[in-house]
């Protein structure tokens, strides 16, 4: 696919929204307001459906590291890229749950595991549901991202306790074609259907900074915002810039065009939990304060996010007693 070949997008039917609710055009308009004025009408949306002071933890493990055929322009895990990622096999029982029991003890509530997998086959996915049963048993919500999925496997994963499978949309249909040939916009929405229609929460975002117009950012969000419902659980991640990828050297984003994008999200999907998640640890606490205040409510915990750097937890520690928040 190049980037400027059309995408005809097909929505599953279990994410069918009769009406459009978010175009982009209106979506666009909330980018372009002042920016003391879309934090104010952000941080109103928030307080109607949250505690304002509430941060909900997660943990993030890669179980399956490196290898990854797709070539996503941002993934070091990609066998396209040369990062020095080297390719691992999945995990071992033992090690999940020593993570796992870790993250519990860092206050940690949900554990997030994640393979770089195309798609999983289904032998590994009788693995994965091993490692999912051992993390529900230390009483953690447990998330999974391991690619596409087909119905079958979503409802293997339901069925052995997952409460969350993220799937990132990652951009805008129209600017997908420059971060990734080897698959299509629809295959995403697809798993996104497959997911919705086994029983699982929802978690899908995408990455901002990677040479993205405003208009494609707003574009991003009205996916996201016209699925139906909109995601229960909305990252949104800074890219991180990794040297071998293609994405190296792209201009950095604008801090306060991240927040603002934070503060779309939540007044677009006004009851998910909007994750501040990958590029925290390159932001100013200052910054990050912007980003709760417009209405994230969520964070990665610990100081790896799959293969690159997060803030350890001392650091946020300190942050939260600085801001007077809690973690939920």
């Amino acid at each position: 696919m190049t980037a400027t070949q059309p995408i005809h997008l097909v929505r599953p039917q279990a994410l069918h929204a009769s009406s459009e609710r978010w175009s982009v055009d209106a979506v666009e308009a909330l980018f372009e307001l002042p920016f003391n004025d879309l934090l104010f009408r952000a941080q109103q949306v928030h307080r109607e459906h949250f505690d304002a002071n509430a941060v909900q933890r997660s943990t993030l493990l890669s179980i399956k590291t490196g290898g990854c055929p797709e070539d996503c322009g941002y993934c070091p895990q990609s066998a396209h890229h040369d990062t020095g990622v080297e390719a691992d096999k999945l995990m071992d029982l033992a090690t999940v749950r020593a993570a796992a029991q870790a993250a519990v003890a860092a206050g940690a509530s949900r554990f997030c595991m994640g393979a770089a997998w195309r798609e999983p086959k289904d032998r590994d996915i009788e693995k994965v549901v091993e490692l999912v049963r051992e993390v529900k048993s230390l009483g953690l919500e447990a998330c999974c991202t391991l690619g596409m999925l087909s119905k079958p496997q979503a409802l293997a994963l339901k069925e052995a306790g997952v409460d969350y499978y993220n799937h990132n949309l990652d951009t805008a249909p129209e600017a997908y074609g420059r971060i990734i040939s080897t698959r299509v916009y629809e295959e995403r929405l697809a798993t996104l259907g497959h997911v919705r229609e086994a029983g699982m929460n929802v978690c899908s975002g995408g990455i901002v900074g990677m040479g993205e117009s405003r208009r494609e950012r707003a574009g991003l969000v009205a996916q996201l915002a016209n699925l139906d419902p909109h995601p229960e659980s909305v990252p949104i991640n800074e890219l991180v810039q990794v040297e071998g990828t293609p994405l190296a050297g792209t201009d950095k984003l604008d801090p306060f065009e991240f927040v603002r994008t934070i503060a779309v999200a939540r007044i677009t999907m006004p009851t998910a939990y909007v994750r501040l998640s990958a590029g925290r640890q390159a932001m100013g606490d200052a910054v990050q304060a912007l980003c709760f205040l417009a209405g994230a409510n969520s964070i990665f915990y610990g100081d790896k996010l799959l293969t690159t750097g997060n803030p350890d937890i001392e650091r946020d520690e300190t942050l939260f007693t600085r801001l007077g928040l809690r973690a939920v």
